[in-house]
């Protein structure tokens, strides 16, 4: 073989080996979820938003479940990465708790196609872990452990429309479920900085809560006291 079939060679496992990487990195390139919990008091109470209830109405007091998002060994947040058409009748088992821990409350309401929207923005970027039922399962056994109502509670924090502060928020939630949070804050009308979503990180198959890999800054920063406001 002559010094241009060397080259053609060359160039064609250097090729091959590119794909094979590539193929590994699309497989393996999920590092992490994050579990965004909102507390609907300032979700539905926040400066410019209004809020829709489901077709079954107001929910209990709870924090709710306002996105399950794949983050990538890159640092990227993935999102839309592929053309699934969701058949929300897959999701008939589970569609009682995901009424009550994942509801939409935007306005107009769009009931179950909420979740349509949530596999196939986020969902779909978690295929090589998380098939598509067991991708809703997760996101609601990880709520039922990382009760964060139940934290707060704990440690005398209420949604009272009282104010406390961002460390005893923090502190409370670590040492009633074991992780530290990333906490964002919105605004009700009066400008006052509210306890809006608490965020905390599982590992690449959904099943436990790990320390989140990277907590971004500058978004939704909050007080140094906060209002918890009643729902």
């Amino acid at each position: 073989m002559g010094k241009s079939g060397n080259s053609l060679l060359t160039k064609l496992v250097v090729f091959l080996s590119l794909a094979v990487v590539a193929l590994g990195n699309t497989n393996s390139g999920l590092r992490a979820f994050y579990l965004v919990q909102q507390w609907l008091g300032s979700y539905c109470d926040q400066r410019g938003t209004r809020c829709c209830y489901p077709p079954t109405g107001k929910p209990r007091p709870d924090f709710t479940i306002y996105g399950f998002w794949p983050y990538y060994n890159d640092g990227s947040f993935p999102y839309n990465c592929g053309d699934d058409n969701y058949d929300v009748a897959r999701l008939k088992p589970l569609e009682s708790r995901l009424r009550q821990a994942w509801p939409s409350f935007t306005c107009p309401q769009i009931g179950r196609k909420f979740w349509v929207h949530e596999w196939n923005k986020h969902g779909t970027c978690s295929k090589s872990s998380l098939g598509e039922i067991p991708y809703f399962q997760a996101a609601l056994n990880l709520k039922s452990r990382a009760n964060v109502l139940h934290a707060l509670a704990s440690a005398g924090i209420r949604p009272n429309n009282q104010f406390y502060s961002l460390k005893s928020i923090k502190r409370a939630i670590t040492r009633s479920i074991g992780f530290h949070p990333w906490i964002e804050c919105n605004h009700n009308s009066q400008g006052k900085s509210q306890l809006w979503q608490v965020t905390l990180c599982a590992d690449r198959n959904g099943r436990k809560l790990i320390n989140c890999p990277y907590i971004p800054k500058g978004r939704g920063s909050c007080a140094s006291k906060i209002k918890f406001p009643s729902f």
